[in-house]
C-alpha cells in the first residue's frame, strides 16, 4: 500500500501531520508558566491548579498504551482528524471556562487528542520511509516536538502579561481548524485497517496501573512522600502495571507488545530516553522556579530566556537527523550528552547574582545537546524493530516518556524541596538578622543548585549506557 503514495503526497502528508503535532505539543506545555495566574483567577491552591498539568499527563499516559490498537482498528485519516477535533473542542471549552472545573474538563479533552497524535506520527514514518531515510524525516519532526515546548513559556508569559489568559486557547483554535481542513483535503490512509479485538481487561489494567503511578508521582511534589494517598497510589500502580505486563507477555494479540524489549538497541534507547526525559522535564520546572522564586523575574522574562535555545534547537534538529542517517546513533548520543553534562555542571553553583545572559547561554548549550539526542533516540529505537512492531514500539516509547516525565519531575522537585528546607534551617541559625524573604530566596537558590547536581548524575549515567550501544553497521545488517 505504501508504494502507491508518491513523494509529493508523502510531503503533503508529513506537513499536515507535523502541523498537528506542533499544535498538540505546544498546547501541552503552554500552561506551565501560567499556573500561578490561574491560582489567583480561580482562587485555587497550588495543589489544585497543578491538575491542569497532572490531569493532562494522566489522560495522555492512560491513552497512549491503547494507540497501538487504535492504529490497527482505524485509518490514519480517521485517527488524525479525531485527535484534532478533540483538541479543538477542548480548546473552545477552556477559552469559555467560567470556573476551574470547566477549565480542567476542557484540558482533559485536549489531552485525548494529544495522546493519539505523536504515536500515530511515528508509525506513519515507519511505514512511509526506509530506515536509512528516517533520521532526516525524524529531524524535521523534531522541529515540532522540541521547538513547541521550548517557545511555549515565552508565548504564554507574553499572553498572561499583555493579554487575557483566554487567548492561550482562543489563539490555538483557528490554527487547529486550518489543520483539520487540510487533513480532510490532503490526508490519505497509510496503513490498512483490520477488525482488531480490544482486550478490555488490559485496557482497565493499563488505565489503573499507569494512572495510579502518574497520579502518585505527580502528587508527591506537592503532598510529600510521607502522604498516605501518594504511597498507596504508587504501590497500587506498580502492582497493577505488573499484572498488565504479565498479561501482555502471555497474550497472542497484546494491547502493548512488550516483546519490543527483546531487541537490545530498543531497550538501550528506551533506558536513555527515560533519563533524558527526566532531565528535560525537570529543567523546564526547575529553571522557572529559580528565575521566579529565587531571582524575582516575571513569567515573560523567564520564558524569554528559553527562546534563543529553542531557535537553535529548531535549526539543528533537521541537521542532526541527516547526521544520524550518515554516522548512526552512537556518536550523536555521546556528543549530545557531553553538551547536556556541561549545561548541568553550569547550574550546580547558582547564586542570587548569576547573570541572566549566563543562564541563557547555558540553556542554549542544553538545547544543542537535546537536539543531538531526542529524535535520533526515537529513530534508533524504532529502526531496530521489524515493521509489524512499529506501532507497538512507538506506543511503548510514549508510555515510557510519560512515566519518566512524571517520575523525574516528582523526584527532582522532592530533592529541591528537601534541600531548600535544609538550607533554610541552616541559614536561619547562621544569619539571625536575615529577613524571612531573603532567607526563602537564598534557600530556593541553593535548593535549585542541589537538584541540578542530581540531574548531572543522571546525565553521566545516560552517557555510560550510551557506550553499550552497537555501532551503525551492526543495526543496518540486522535491518536488512
Amino acid at each position: 500500500m505504501t508504494k502507491e503514495i508518491t513523494e509529493r503526497n508523502k510531503t503533503i502528508l508529513l506537513i499536515v501531520l507535523i502541523a498537528g503535532c506542533f499544535l498538540s505539543t505546544l498546547n501541552q506545555t503552554l500552561l506551565n508558566v501560567a499556573l500561578s495566574s490561574f491560582m489567583d483567577i480561580f482562587h485555587v491552591t497550588a495543589a489544585t491548579v497543578q491538575w491542569l498539568s497532572t490531569g493532562f499527563m494522566l489522560v495522555n499516559g492512560v491513552l497512549v498504551p491503547i494507540t497501538a490498537f487504535l492504529m490497527k482498528r482505524f485509518s490514519t485519516r480517521q485517527l488524525f482528524i479525531s485527535s484534532m477535533l478533540f483538541l479543538l473542542i477542548g480548546s473552545v471549552l477552556c477559552a469559555c471556562a467560567t470556573n476551574f472545573g470547566m477549565l480542567l474538563t476542557g484540558r482533559m479533552i485536549q489531552a485525548i487528542g494529544a495522546g493519539i497524535i505523536i504515536p500515530l506520527l511515528m508509525t506513519v514514518i515507519l511505514y512511509l520511509y526506509p530506515s536509512e531515510k528516517r533520521g532526516s524525516v525524524m529531524g524535521t519532526i523534531g522541529f515540532a516536538m522540541i521547538f513547541a515546548p521550548a517557545i511555549a513559556p515565552t508565548l504564554s508569559g507574553f499572553v498572561i502579561e499583555y493579554l487575557s489568559w483566554r487567548w492561550l486557547f482562543i489563539g490555538l483554535a483557528p490554527f487547529i481548524v486550518i489543520v483539520i481542513v487540510l487533513a480532510f483535503k490532503y490526508l490519505m490512509n497509510v496503513v490498512e485497517t483490520k477488525k482488531a479485538k480490544l482486550d478490555i481487561t488490559s485496557v482497565i489494567l493499563s488505565s489503573i496501573g499507569f494512572g495510579c503511578i502518574l497520579f502518585g508521582f505527580s502528587s508527591a511534589g506537592s503532598k510529600g512522600w510521607d502522604d498516605s494517598i501518594v504511597m498507596t497510589t504508587i504501590i497500587a500502580g506498580i502492582i497493577v502495571t505488573t499484572l498488565f505486563c504479565l498479561r501482555q507477555l502471555k497474550s497472542n494479540d497484546p494491547l502493548l507488545n512488550l516483546t519490543v524489549f527483546k531487541y537490545k538497541i530498543f531497550t538501550l534507547t528506551s533506558f536513555i530516553n527515560i533519563l533524558i526525559t527526566m532531565i528535560m522535564y525537570a529543567d523546564l520546572i526547575l529553571l522557572p522556579i529559580y528565575l521566579q522564586d529565587g531571582r524575582g523575574f516575571s513569567a515573560f522574562e523567564a520564558g524569554l530566556l528559553l527562546l534563543p535555545g529553542a531557535v537553535i534547537n529548531a535549526f539543528l534538529s533537521p541537521i542532526t537527523g541527516r547526521m544520524f542517517d550518515k554516522y548512526g546513533a552512537k556518536p550523536l548520543f555521546i556528543t549530545g550528552l557531553i553538551f547536556i553534562i556541561i549545561s548541568m555542571w553550569g547550574m550546580i553553583d547558582l547564586t542570587e547574582s548569576t547573570p541572566y545572559i549566563y543562564l541563557m547561554v547555558r540553556t542554549c548549550i542544553l538545547r544543542i545537546g537535546l537536539s543531538f539526542i531526542t529524535m535520533p533516540l526515537n529513530t534508533a529505537g524504532l529502526n531496530a524493530l521489524p515493521r509489524e512492531l512499529g506501532s507497538h514500539g512507538s506506543a511503548v516509547n510514549n508510555t515510557v516518556r510519560q512515566l519518566a516525565g512524571a517520575i523525574g519531575t516528582a523526584v527532582v522537585i522532592t530533592a529541591y524541596t528537601i534541600q531548600a528546607t535544609s538550607h533554610a534551617s541552616e541559614l536561619s541559625i547562621e544569619n539571625t538578622n536575615m529577613t524571612a524573604t531573603q532567607l526563602n530566596t537564598l534557600a530556593s537558590i541553593f535548593g535549585s543548585s542541589d537538584a541540578y547536581l542530581f540531574m548531572l548524575v543522571l546525565s553521566f549515567v545516560a552517557l555510560i549506557v550510551t557506550f553499550f550501544m552497537p555501532k551503525k553497521m551492526v543495526t543496518q545488517k540486522r535491518q536488512r
